[in-house]
């Protein structure tokens, strides 16, 4: 059998190593990560290769030349562009005349392969993916096998709420070569993504074999310190290297320790390498061939490429050195650091944790290094969560990041397009939105600058002019610490996964875009943007209809101190609204409230609008995007009570509309929907989701039950400011009091516990369920939900930013619904572990 090496990995994420090297040439102990795999190969008799490459493809080939040196037979395939996965192994096909072996060149693994090959052909598959259960399947490509072991359904990289098992797709194949006929030769085509997706649906039969043993993806820095350490701990099958001189210690020739040297194993030696007097090491460490550990030196759990200097007294923990590093005496280098090839760092120098240092430069003597040289500073591993970028203001969000972020934002667009950008009232996202801004024409993005406006006016304004996108930035409303981050796309909706990881990839690698001089982005103002808004606002509402429609136009408004204050008042006023309006001043000290204080203001405006006899009372939060609800009589309505009475007053205007709600609203919008012969569309509970669907043009009305509603008519994305004025068009037009139709909804029970589960539990939990419920007959959307009877179920929903499960139960009473929460917290906290 042959088997095709995939090694065209540029290994953006472990720069600054792989930027004179591809990501298969990074040596993981004593060799290359691609030298394992081939010696994997053969100690599984394939002897014959076709090695896919693409960047740096010269390095590999002449390190490995036509493989005669390991007894193997290389042919090299070389893509001119990237042709993706399942593409570059067709451009190889000539080589591939009978059933082979794919697998990655840049991961450490010791699977059984010959098992994997055996299972294939026991089970006469078209393809078989070799498979790996792992703690954290985020990063990776999630599988689900029937009984039989066939494939049923993957993810490729889901978000949490997608994540249906742990068992993940490593990358290693045995494929029947017919399946490259599925598609032509020189068109990008990937595996997980595009051709398994189809033999899926032709109903080939495509099994996974579960493997046991060790499997790592170095695709990061952490990964790779990671497998290097596993190496040298034993815990990866391969051969050692060198001979053990001491417990814990292994030794290549021509190493010369000075018998006062500490060595604390694991720790390689390769050949030629000096441990000078007092020095210590402390695993796991590797030094590679001919480097100098010198007087008193200490080395800590770190990784030093060949040909290197550590000079008297200078401390490395944790770090990374690459070829030919020079650490001058008493310099100290932290935990994270990376330093590519060729440097030098001065006597008496320090690095700061995590600090990257590109090849080919020179830290003067006894400077101290805070931030990376040149790319900048490597802040967290996610920067998304539910709301955006989120951090506490001035720790996590300083202005540094917050330049850095947008300049990686500006980098993932096309130059001279723009961004709009704005904020809320406060001063602090004032400092941040400076920042921010100031990184963005760095990367040739012109920036409109909106001010202070609500968010669903810059939303607007993003959709009808030319920006590519917008940010906007808020104090987060329940902590005045922190700040949120929010992305938009050139539609003023929600970023997808895919871009978010786009700009956490530049971000993270520090390929920060520069542009020349004459190419940087201009900073405007633009003008006309709230006319604009407010002519599309009143084109959209039916105004003689609110006009007439005494007693339902008389409303109470609390604006909550927001920016809403600033643009809403007028059109109520042209539209003929009787307002009674509470905190219509602009005030930034408002703009975080407690639960108490928020219970508060909600008691005060039930009484108000109970008092005056409005047709309802509404409470805008802070950015202008949600609405708080309180009927004529004063009842204050809850989020779904809300979206409910919302569905209800639509579809009764505006029969056969499509609503787009989230998987866990109540099943009662469905009883809503079929009065008037409308459609209920579930979509996944983040708002990203929702905003998505939203944009389809064959949806009206979205909700997503937190006071969030978006009318496609005016914008797919949230504005609670249409949506009161809205509310008050519906009401009048239909002659209907908001207590008349609150009154009328159907009664649901619903109950929501939380329950903590460690990270590296959740992807087993959600198999685990997957498995126990694999013939449940509902579509799994969001997370697994369970159909207990004809009217209750149960869904279970991984949080996407804390490690936690969200139990969401509807039943017919409260005490069911009860019980049913107590069931199923019971039943994830038994799968962990």
């Amino acid at each position: 059998m042959k088997a095709v090496v995939m090694a065209g990995g540029e290994g953006s994420r472990l720069r600054p190593l792989t930027l004179r090297r591809p990501k298969p040439m990074v040596a993981v102990v004593d060799k290359p990560v691609m030298a394992h795999i081939l010696d994997l190969l053969k100690a599984h008799g394939i002897t014959e290769v076709v090695v896919t490459l693409q960047y740096m493809a010269d390095n590999i080939q002449e390190f490995f030349g036509d493989g005669s040196a390991l007894g193997m037979t290389i042919h090299y395939s070389v893509e001119e562009s990237p042709l993706g996965t399942a593409g570059s192994v067709k451009q190889a096909a000539e080589w591939l005349d009978d059933t082979f072996l794919l697998i990655s060149g840049d991961a450490l693994t010791d699977f059984d392969l010959s098992q994997a090959i055996a299972f294939h052909q026991e089970k006469g598959a078209m393809a078989t993916l070799v498979l790996k259960r792992m703690p954290n399947p985020l990063d990776y490509g999630v599988v689900i096998l029937d009984a039989k072991g066939r494939v049923k359904q993957f993810q490729e990289k889901p978000s949490w709420g997608e994540v249906f098992s742990d068992t993940v797709n490593t990358g290693i194949y045995v494929l029947d070569p017919k399946v490259l006929s599925y598609f032509a030769p020189g068109k990008v085509f990937d595996f997980s993504m595009n051709l398994f997706p189809m033999m899926l649906e032709k109903g080939d039969p495509m099994y996974g074999y579960i493997a046991d043993g060790y499997w790592c993806d170095i695709g990061s820095l952490p990964d790779y310190m990671r497998s290097t350490g596993d190496l040298l701990a034993g815990q990866v099958a391969v051969p050692r290297a060198g001979k053990q001189i001491q417990p814990g210690v292994w030794a290549e020739e021509d190493v010369d320790i000075d018998p006062s040297a500490k060595l604390h194993g694991p720790i390689y030696l390769s050949c030629g390498v000096k441990i000078k007097e007092g020095v210590q090491i402390q695993g796991p460490s590797v030094i590679r061939d001919y480097t100098i550990i010198d007087t008193r030196a200490i080395i800590d759990r770190s990784i030093i490429w060949r040909n290197c200097y550590i000079g008297e007294r200078a401390e490395v923990h944790g770090a990374i050195l690459a070829r030919q590093v020079s650490v001058k005496a008493r310099a100290m280098i932290f935990e994270g650091v990376v330093i590519g090839d060729n440097t030098t760092v001065g006597e008496g120098a320090i690095i700061r944790p995590d600090v990257k240092v590109w090849p080919d430069k020179e830290i003067e003597g006894g400077a101290t290094l805070a931030t990376s040289l040149i790319w900048g500073a490597q802040g967290r591993r996610n920067l998304f969560g539910r709301f955006g970028v989120t951090g506490v203001v001035n720790v996590d969000l300083t202005p540094e990041f917050s330049a850095k972020l947008g300049a990686a934002y500006g980098a993932t667009l096309t130059r001279n397009t723009t961004v709009a950008v704005n904020r809320d009232a406060h001063h602090v996202t004032r400092m941040l939105k400076r920042a921010a801004i100031s990184g963005l024409p760095s990367a040739g993005i012109n920036v409109a600058d909106m001010g202070s406006v609500p968010i669903p006016v810059t939303r607007y304004w993003t959709r009808i002019s030319d920006a590519a996108g917008g940010i906007h930035l808020r104090l987060s409303p329940v902590d005045a610490r922190v700040v949120d981050i929010r992305f938009f796309d050139k539609d003023g909706l929600e970023l997808n996964k895919n871009t978010e990881r786009k700009i956490e990839t530049t971000y993270f690698r520090e390929d920060f875009r520069r542009v020349f001089l004459d190419e940087i982005g201009r900073i405007f103002y633009p003008t006309g943007v709230t006319e604009r808004y407010a002519d599309d606002f009143l084109q959209n509402v039916d105004v003689t209809a609110v006009q007439q429609g005494s007693p339902y136009n008389r409303i109470v408004v609390d604006y909550a101190g927001g920016s809403s204050a600033g643009i809403l008042p007028p059109l109520l006023t042209q539209l003929g609204c009787d307002v009674i309006a509470i905190n219509a001043a602009i005030d930034e000290t408002s703009l975080v409230q407690s639960q108490d204080q928020f219970q508060a203001a909600a008691t005060r405006l039930s009484a108000i609008t109970k008092s005056v006899s409005a047709g309802f009372g509404v409470r805008l939060d802070t950015g202008g995007e949600r609405i708080y609800l309180v009927d004529d009589t004063g009842f204050i309505l809850s989020g779904m009570d809300a979206l409910a009475a919302v569905v209800a007053l639509y579809v009764s205007l505006y029969p056969g509309s499509s609503i787009a709600v989230p998987v866990y609203a109540p099943s009662s919008l469905e009883t809503l929907a079929a009065r008037a012969n409308a459609t209920i569309v579930r979509t996944p509970g983040n708002p990203a989701a929702l905003a998505q669907t939203a944009h389809h043009p064959d949806i009206n009305l979205a909700g997503q039950g937190n006071g969030a509603f978006a009318l496609a008519d005016f914008h797919p994305a949230p504005d609670g400011m249409f949506a009161i004025a809205k509310l008050v068009e519906l009401t009048a037009r239909l002659g209907v009091k908001l207590s008349d139709v609150v009154a009328d909804l159907p009664r649901y029970a619903m109950i929501r516990k939380d329950v903590t589960c460690r990270w590296e539990d959740k992807g087993k939990v959600m198999r685990l369920l997957n498995e126990r419920y694999r013939d449940n007959s509902i579509p799994q959307i969001d997370g697994v939900k369970i159909m207990e009877n004809s009217s209750d179920w149960v869904l279970i929903l991984p949080d996407a930013d804390q490690p936690t499960f969200h139990i969401i139960v509807e039943a017919r009473t409260n005490d069911h619904a009860a019980a049913l929460v107590e069931k199923y917290s019971a039943l994830v906290g038994s799968l962990q572990g």
